[in-house]
């Protein structure tokens, strides 16, 4: 018996120096603290819908790949003075698997892997910028951009049967839980960042982004490890939203303050749903399982009267009053998926074209498109 089990070990160690060399080296990580350890979830994980070949608009993803995407896997922000982040390769790699392009996967993978997961604790460094060397000068991650990157590997892994994207989504997720998943009175919580949002950082700390709830990659990271408690941070992260929409526009802040006995805007931030928060909306509308209620105030603060183009704007959320408009049509995808979610209503025909304009406002048109056609294709 102890020769069998010998050799299991062998060859699970065998199998995972295999992976590593195939996903890149990766170094170990802080153990979670006592009150996040593992647990052991009930057996029979939901059915999570497969991201692979979900764009329904194939040359969409060309356009956004030859315009944002580098001969060498960095994806360009080209309104933020050509910089890249976790973020950016996060979606890029997302829209690479639902477009079904193994070969630009794995190029981005390549770039992400080699420039951006610099840090010890196994996740990516959030900001690279051209120039000069260091091109990363904030080593510090963001918990969005890692989160993204994690649930691309593991669809990639799944589609692709590529066991080194599963191994090094395994990794980044277990990285992000141990380092950016703390407990608070709303449950397990997810941190914007390793460093600079605890109590102990800042006087009305914790401070979160509930826009870095990517609620539609926790289901998929929870089949894929379901001894830790995913499940648990997208309700709190639920909560969270809930609670920081209950001023007056029924919209959450950018950055929101856990301390004291109610959630409100975070000191030294803007008190506004601005570009940040605008992708509530679409990460709730895309896992659905939500409350209608949940995306009924961004429908009506987006709706018109006359029944045309809704009217979307930068929002403050303290005096209610509209600010500057969301002028890219990209971000009209995502009201276009609220009423998909909330009335059925069909997705329109000037936000399913192949042309892109900036990659901000682009990548959300190309997500709000692959959720369309993954949770409500009646509304294609």
């Amino acid at each position: 018996m102890i020769a069998v089990l010998r050799r299991r070990a062998l060859v699970l160690l065998v199998l995972t120096v295999v992976a590593c060399g195939l996903a890149g080296s990766w170094p170990q990580t802080t153990a979670a603290t006592p009150a996040l350890a593992a647990r052991t979830r009930p057996a029979g994980a939901p059915e999570v819908p497969t991201l692979r070949g979900t764009l329904p608009v194939p040359g969409l993803w060309t356009a956004w790949r030859d315009r944002f995407v580098t001969t060498d896997g960095r994806v360009v922000d080209d309104l933020g003075g050509g910089v890249s982040h976790s973020e950016s390769q996060g979606y890029g790699l997302l829209l690479a698997v639902a477009a079904d392009d193994a070969d630009t996967f794995r190029r981005i993978w390549k770039w992400t892997r080699g420039n951006l997961f610099l840090r010890k604790d196994g996740l990516a460094s959030w900001r690279w910028q051209p120039g000069p060397a260091p091109n990363v000068r904030d080593p510090n991650n963001a918990t969005d951009g890692d989160l993204l990157v994690a649930w691309a590997l593991a669809e990639a892994g799944e589609a692709w049967n590529e066991p080194a994207f599963s191994l090094a989504a395994r990794h980044i997720a277990r990285a992000i839980f141990a380092e950016t998943v703390i407990e608070t009175r709303f449950g397990p919580t997810l941190l914007p960042a390793v460093t600079g949002f605890r109590a102990a950082e800042r006087k009305d700390g914790p401070v979160v982004n509930p826009s870095y709830w990517v609620f539609p990659a926790f289901a998929r990271l929870e089949r894929m490890m379901p001894d830790l408690d995913w499940a648990g941070v997208a309700q709190t992260g639920e909560r969270i939203v809930v609670e920081a929409s209950a001023g007056p526009t029924g919209l959450p802040p950018e950055w929101a303050s856990l301390a004291g006995d109610r959630v409100k805007p975070a000191e030294g931030f803007p008190p506004v749903f601005g570009y940040n928060a605008v992708r509530v909306p679409l990460h709730l509308a895309w896992a659905g399982g939500f409350r209608r209620e949940r995306l009924a105030p961004y429908m009506a603060r987006w709706s018109t009267p006359e029944g045309g183009a809704p009217k979307m704007h930068v929002v403050d959320v303290e005096r209610g009053q509209n600010l500057e408009p969301f002028s890219d049509r990209g971000y009209r995808a995502i009201a276009a998926l609220v009423a998909c979610e909330l009335e059925g209503t069909r997705f329109p025909d000037d936000l399913r074209g192949t042309d892109v304009d900036h990659y901000f406002p682009s990548t959300l048109r190309a997500l709000a498109l692959v959720a369309v056609n993954t949770r409500h294709p009646t509304c294609w």
